[in-house]
């Protein structure tokens, strides 16, 4: 069957059957909403058909949608799944962000979900889940072990892992397991409880997690292990506790040197574990018949054993060698009999100096074979040699077998067959048997796989035997004793006579009551007896005014004494009163002050504890390393603790300069004394402009030796850089000078109530200002609570809040009486000017008659201001420059602050602040020139508080009001255009919101037109108005005509540009 869908051109689809279902091409929605018809197809309608499986649908009459009905608002997109590489920061973010899943119910887990999680897996599960799943697991385990008549199980398996657990998950807990119903606040992790972790870390370290109660395993230990010696006790090494083995130790790699178990060797293995093991040195030795001679091992030595051999000679004395056998060599001895016939058949064995006797001589067999008839009777003629042979009768051999069976052979020369009688067998246990030929009495029977869980006669241990031959004999037992007795029946004696293979043998080993020994009974029920060692000495407290005289208990403590202490400290200090005391408890710690040399040695501190032995200053290490290139930076330390201590190598940033770019190697560790590779693309942060270095970028340098990088690239200017160059040539042409022209113009954005308050406490007002500009600039703060303060000082706040457009209000009795701000429909923005800034902008529109003079009570000068600084400018320029100009004793802290000025703070140790003054007027005027020929900015001397907020400026002085303030300040001086402008490009820029194009830079330098400064500004003025109605040039400004408005014309335009 063939459809058409309307709204796709006529395209035809394809009915499909999955699963014996058949679906006409609608098994998913496209997302694109080609039409109204083929949008709504797919979605529930209440005419709809029943659905019938097998049979396609018919399209039911849609109806238009309604142009009224609201369209649906975007989601907002959620955070991703974590992919932290830890698995306790991937579990707290994914919990918090609801990514996290129950395995068992496959719902959320929330923040406020009570879970459990596992110890091994780390996996998290609703407790109510995790509750029934150990329930359900338990349940079943018991029934089907049941079955099986075995002890029921009480484990259950996690569903994470699928590893056995002992314990039944009970109760919601924080990670850590300290407290129960966690209530985590903002800020800690889901299901934390907020304290320290403190579980116990893995490697058996001693030193608990110091983290905050998390989930997951605990970090690897960051602290150091203790001294380890090793296995021979020749040498001692301290490693950090995660690399320290607890439990195999380590192997210096030296020579053992042990005695071996010879007393003659030692050890030549490096140095091991365990014992040193068989001697393997070779040495030269002879068996015991003396028929081998060779080298074997020291520890493969037998009995020494003496023999004695005569040698037949030709001389007439015989030759006897004697020597002492170390070994059995195995071969027959075969020496000669006495009868001379026979050869001995037995193994090496020790020799005699006189030939033993045969043991076939007549003498010596007087039976047959099987001993049960004389030869007398068997033979007429008796033997006369050890060669004749001996005579068997016919009677059955009978001699008993190894396997305890009779031989049933008759009688017989030599050893008996083997038995081969079919018996039948049981195990050890007795719970199965088995039919098998005769094992001669040389196995032992077999084993079953049945193993005893009878408790032994400890009741602490069970047997653990593979089919025990006492597990029928101690189960009849223990039924015995679970047995119901009838009421009013005489009590049962019990008889707790345990199988001997039900006894335990194992060493008691508990802690007996004195503390000093252990249990050295089997391991026994109950309590163990008391330690019957005795003390016959008398037992004094540590100042021996108080004794107890013996016969006393083994464990006997000394006496508690009345008497005052009597040590003297090592210290020399007076000792703390307190009563005498054993050598178990410590002294008070000393309570004097005193002056001590901090670890480092550079300083001594002044008041330091005087039990107190490691002080540090916090100063920073500053030694140099072993590379040449780096300091140490750790805080106060030993000489021998410093960062490449124990030769490790220097872990710092390389920081040397590139040769490519200059900037600091910082993407490579230390590698001296190797040159840098620079193969890397540099990261440091570099700013790139336009030629008119108005549009500025902040980006990577990205230079190399493979690539010159990002340094010469170059912005192109835009419509603000060609805003800015007219507000120049306006400011030119109407004589206007930038650096002077405020923003805004005197507009003071501040009550006149707010300025008195301000100028009454300056500084503490600056700091109230800086905390309403960030309270302002925080988008997501809708109310900032301030500190009690006084009535005067909430007047001031109350005061600001209303000229930033704040509600305010005070709250709480004195004395914790505060202010409250909110942000209300009124506020837009913080104000343009500072308090400082609107104060002396009101001081200098003062009337002259009302000046005062404030120079008795104005703090002196301690440093310079640098107003309009140029862009781009550094500290290493400025620290050049004052070099030079410098008075000496006294230095400069050079500080940038957030609104382009620098502030050049002077300091000494030896003027005062009266004496400061005069040395910065003294070298004011080389200072400022040097600053000024520079291009630098413009210098003036400034009083700075402890902030770098500037309380006072050279030029802040109020003069007279109306035209006697314009005939002092005379005309500001004319300005040449300088004919480099366009020239000077700089690699340095501020980061710019539009999108960034790079243009190439030109092979070939720009010419800039030289401009001149005209007399008559009014014509050029009309000259270039003509030029913009020609259309010959874009923008342009109008002209006043009246010569006396020309100056505040010219900052009207400049300010609307």
């Amino acid at each position: 069957m063939r459809r058409y869908r309307g709204g796709r051109g006529g395209l035809p689809i394809q009915s499909r059957t999955v699963n014996g279902r058949q679906f006409g091409g609608h098994l998913s929605q496209d997302a694109r909403p080609e039409s109204t018809s083929a949008h709504t197809s797919h979605q529930l309608q209440a005419e709809a058909p029943v659905f019938i499986p097998g049979q396609v649908q018919a399209a039911a009459a849609q109806k238009p949608p309604s142009k009224s009905q609201p369209k649906p608002h975007p989601k907002q997109r959620r955070p991703s799944k974590s992919q932290a590489p830890d698995i306790a920061t991937r579990t707290h973010e994914d919990i918090d962000h609801g990514y996290y899943e129950c395995p068992i119910c496959t719902g959320e887990v929330q923040r406020k979900s009570k879970i459990w999680s596992c110890h091994t897996c780390w996996t998290v599960f609703h407790l109510s889940c995790i509750k029934k799943w150990s329930s359900n697991a338990g349940s079943s385990a018991t029934h089907n072990q049941a079955q099986d008549d075995a002890l029921p199980s009480r484990q259950w398996r996690c569903p994470g892992c699928n590893l056995p657990k002992d314990t039944l998950p009970k109760n919601y807990t924080c990670w850590c397991e300290k407290e129960l119903e966690p209530r985590a606040p903002v800020g800690l992790p889901p299901h934390s409880c907020g304290n320290t972790c403190g579980r116990e870390r893995a490697k058996r370290c001693p030193h608990p997690c110091e983290l905050i109660c998390h989930s997951g395993p605990c970090p690897p230990c960051a602290h150091m292990g203790p001294t380890q010696l090793c296995f021979c006790g020749k040498h001692s090494v301290t490693k950090r506790c995660s690399e320290t083995n607890y439990e195999g130790g380590w192997s210096c790699g030296n020579i053992c040197g042990k005695l071996m178990t010879c007393q003659m060797h030692t050890c030549m293995r490096p140095c091991h574990d365990g014992t040193c093991g068989p001697c393997e040195v070779r040495v030269p030795a002879r068996c015991y018949c003396g028929q081998c001679e060779k080298e074997i091992l020291c520890s493969e030595q037998g009995t020494p054993k003496k023999s004695i051999r005569p040698h037949a000679s030709n001389q007439i004395e015989a030759i006897t060698e004697i020597w002492t056998g170390l070994f059995n060599c195995g071969n027959l001895c075969d020496r000669f009999f006495d009868c001379g016939a026979h050869r001995c058949r037995q193994s090496c064995h020790a020799q005699q100096e006189q030939p033993t006797h045969c043991p076939l001589s007549p003498d010596v067999v007087t039976h047959c074979p099987c001993s049960k008839t004389p030869l007398s009777e068997l033979s007429q003629q008796p033997r006369r040699s050890c060669s004749d042979p001996v005579p068997s009768c016919s009677k059955p051999c009978g001699k008993i077998l190894a396997c305890g069976h009779i031989c049933d052979q008759v009688c017989h020369v030599g050893d008996c067959p083997t038995c081969m009688k079919t018996v039948e067998i049981s195990c050890r246990c007795s719970r199965t048997t088995s039919k098998t030929v005769c094992h001669q009495g040389k196995e032992e029977p077999p084993q079953c796989m049945r193993i005893c869980r009878t408790l032994l006669s400890c009741g602490r241990h069970s047997c653990d035997e593979r089919c025990c031959p006492g597990e029928s004999k101690g189960r009849e037992r223990q039924i015995s004793r679970r047995k119901a007795r009838p009421l009013g029946s005489a009590p049962r004696v019990v008889d707790d006579g345990f199988e001997a293979e039900h006894i335990c043998t194992r060493q008691c080993g508990r802690s007996l009551t004195c503390g000093l020994h252990t249990c050295f009974e089997l391991c026994h029920k109950g309590p163990c007896p008391g330690c019957r060692e005795a003390i016959f000495e008398e037992i004094f407290c540590n100042c021996g005014k108080t004794v107890l005289h013996p016969p006393l208990p083994c464990g006997t403590k000394a006496p508690p004494c009345k008497y005052p202490c009597g040590r003297t400290k090592r210290c020399g200090h007076p000792q703390v009163p307190h009563n005498c005391h054993g050598d178990d408890e410590e002294c008070p710690k000393c309570p004097f002050l005193v002056q001590k040399r901090c670890l480092c040695g550079k300083h001594a501190l002044k008041n330091q504890p005087c039990w107190l032995q490691d002080v540090r200053c916090g100063d920073i290490c500053g030694k140099r390393l072993r590379c040449g290139s780096h300091f140490c930076r750790k805080p106060c330390h030993r000489s021998s603790d410093c960062e490449d201590a124990d030769i490790k190598p220097c872990e710092q940033p390389c920081g040397k300069p590139k040769k490519i770019c200059g900037h600091p190697d910082l993407e490579d560790k230390c590698h001296a004394p190797y040159a840098c590779k620079e193969d890397k693309p540099c990261q440091s942060k570099i700013y790139i402009t336009c030629l008119c270095q108005t549009q500025k970028q902040e980006m990577k340098c990205a230079a190399s030796k493979h690539s010159e990088g990002n340094s010469k690239k170059v912005l192109p200017c835009n419509d603000e850089c060609a805003r800015l160059e007219r507000n120049r040539k306006l400011a030119l042409a109407l004589n206007i000078d930038p650096a002077t022209h405020v923003e805004g113009g005197d507009h003071i954005p501040y009550s006149s109530d707010t300025l008195n308050l301000f100028a009454a406490n300056p500084k503490w007002a600056q700091t109230q200002e800086r905390e309403f500009r960030v309270f302002a600039a925080s988008e997501g703060e809708k109310r900032l609570r301030f500190k009690p303060m006084r009535a005067q000082e909430r007047a001031f706040v109350h005061a600001l809040a209303e000229d930033y457009g704040f509600d305010s209000e005070s709250m709480d009795p004195e004395p914790h009486r505060h202010v409250m701000i909110w942000k209300t429909p009124r506020f837009v923005s913080a104000p343009t000017k500072t308090l400082a800034e609107a104060h002396r902008i009101k001081t200098s529109q003062r009337p002259l008659g009302t000046s005062a003079n404030v120079s008795e009570n104005e703090e002196p000068y301690n440093g310079y201001v640098i107003d309009s600084p140029r862009f781009g400018l550094t500290v290493d320029e400025l620290k050049s420059e004052l070099a030079q100009v410098a008075h000496p004793g006294v230095s400069f802290d050079i500080e940038f602050l957030p609104n382009e000025q620098v502030i050049l703070k002077a300091l000494s140790r030896t003027l005062t602040p009266s004496e400061l003054q005069r040395a910065l007027e003294s070298v004011k005027i080389p200072l400022i020139t040097c600053i000024s020929a520079k291009g630098f900015g413009k210098a003036q001397l400034c009083t700075t508080d402890s902030s770098l907020n500037i309380l006072r400026r050279e030029l802040d002085h109020p003069g007279g009001d109306g035209w006697s303030r314009v005939a002092a300040k005379k005309a500001a001086p004319r300005i040449a255009l300088q004919a480099n402008a366009l020239k000077e490009t700089n690699s340095f820029a501020a980061l710019t919101g539009g999108k960034v194009t790079f243009s190439k830079r030109s092979a070939e330098k720009r010419k800039t037109k030289v401009e001149t400064v005209v007399d008559d500004w009014e014509a050029a003025e009309l000259a270039e108005e003509e030029k913009e109605r020609s259309g010959e040039e874009d923008g342009g400004v109008k002209a006043e005509p009246a010569g006396g408005q020309a100056a505040n014309c010219g900052e009207n335009i400049v300010h609307r540009a």
